[in-house]
């Protein structure tokens, strides 16, 4: 009944993943019109004034990730204080500056700054309201509420990228900011009608302290479940994980087409429909861990080893074979393992192992994903000055595979501690 209640609230939160979604690939996937926007010569893939103009949209791309990265831990702490709808409403305005500046500027510095700008409305904003406030609103399966975030940025960005390449062949690129500039906008009317749960709780049990109570009921009773303490170095890992499955998911998204470009002789059109083809694969994966988690009760732990082996076992066969139907089927099994929901399933993971206020915990969770969506494209971007785009994408690629590596190990190690800490196994049979 309260998925009901408060159904705008939920419509609201997933419009603006389906915002987010665009904003993700702004740049990457209209890399030359901007850089030629900006003043760089791109006529020549090889000279240094190409680099140069790469280089510029992927520094803008890693200002994206420090907006996230400086934000996103305040936010939290934000959302719990003052509620959900106004920080649904400040992002829904932060999005609409950063578009409409992104549009009229010339400048490849403002152009950056309006990437800042886009990962605070993000990361400060819509996640520290908007993944508590579908948890909140959908508690019978909040699991599911979550990875449904995933399945609105994944349908965006399925469709973002050919619709990049078809108005840039008309000539009429710049539609491709319009188009979320105006989603935005929508967003924020919802932002506005819409009511939340926790907004409204608060506000019934003002000055009573009954809803400081009843959060903290909770977090000491899922603390009660646990056996043993997860010891420091284990809620750090959950907290890191983030960092692990975003620094995979950032390059996959951003870099999939360049790729494509470099090392399979694709057009610009058949390399777009590589990242297509990627967010293809998240979708289904969307719906097929929601069914697992809601239905068959698998627990989220199962769920990440599944997809981290897999997120591994796609990047080694885009390392290795170059084929372009095997690089197609290997990108979108590599949708399907890293961006099907992992970075929303492990937070609640993190909630579990380390129950808090969830605002603070989705803060310093989103974090670390802050950091590697900042480091990921600064990386690029210092290698494409040295080495050229090509050596630098599949550097990026090889580090990729050795974090998945990494992801798999954390992974084991919680499943292992799982165990310990709760008495049973994440791997077991639902009853």
């Amino acid at each position: 009944m309260k998925a009901k209640k408060y159904i705008w609230s939920m419509i609201c939160v997933y419009m603006a993943y389906l915002t987010h979604g665009m904003q993700a690939l702004i740049f990457s996937q209209n890399q030359v019109n901007f850089a030629t926007k900006w003043g760089f010569d791109m006529s020549n893939p090889e000279s240094a004034a190409y680099a140069a103009g790469v280089a510029a949209v992927s520094t803008a791309i890693a200002w994206t990730g420090f907006g996230k990265f400086i934000s996103v831990w305040i936010g939290g702490e934000i959302s719990d204080r003052v509620g959900r709808k106004k920080l649904m409403i400040g992002g829904a305005i932060l999005y609409i500056i950063c578009f409409a500046t992104m549009f009229v500027t010339n400048n490849a510095t403002v152009a950056a700054i309006t990437g800042l700008l886009g990962g605070i409305a993000t990361s400060g904003f819509w996640d520290a309201s908007g993944y508590p406030a579908v948890q909140e609103a959908y508690p019978a399966a909040p699991g599911s509420a979550l990875i449904m975030i995933k399945f609105f940025v994944a349908l965006s960005s399925i469709f973002y990228p050919l619709i990049c390449v078809q108005t840039a062949a008309a000539g009429n690129w710049k539609i491709n900011i319009v188009i979320p500039l105006v989603l935005s906008c929508v967003v924020l009317v919802f932002a506005c009608i819409a009511r939340f749960v926790y907004d409204d709780e608060k506000a019934a049990n003002a000055g009573s302290g009954s809803d400081k109570r009843a959060d903290q009921a909770e977090i000491d009773a899922a603390k009660a479940r646990q056996l043993v303490a997860p010891g420091k170095f284990t809620a750090f890992l959950t907290y890191f994980y983030a960092f692990l499955v975003m620094a995979v998911m950032y390059g996959a998204q951003q870099y999939t087409k360049a790729f494509g470009l470099a090392y399979c002789g694709l057009s610009e059109m058949q390399a777009a429909s590589m990242t297509t083809m990627y967010q293809v694969g998240s979708i289904v994966a969307v719906a097929f861990w929601a069914v697992m988690m809601s239905k068959l009760k698998w627990h989220p732990l199962k769920v990440l080893i599944v997809d981290a082996v897999i997120t591994a076992g796609s990047l080694l066969a885009v390392l290795l074979v170059h084929q372009v139907a095997i690089v197609y089927i290997a990108i979108l099994i590599l949708g399907f393992g890293c961006a099907g929901g992992a970075l929303q399933t492990g937070l609640s993971v993190l909630q579990e192992f380390v129950p808090g206020p969830k605002g603070r915990n989705t803060g310093i969770y989103y974090t670390f994903m802050g950091a590697a969506s900042y480091l990921m494209p600064v990386i690029v971007a210092k290698l494409t000055v040295i080495s050229g785009e090509s050596k630098a994408v599949y550097t990026l690629m090889t580090l990729m595979f050795i974090l998945a590596v990494v992801q798999v190990v954390a992974t084991l190690y919680l499943i292992l501690r799982y165990k310990k800490v709760f008495g049973t196994t994440p791997l077991a049979k639902a009853e």
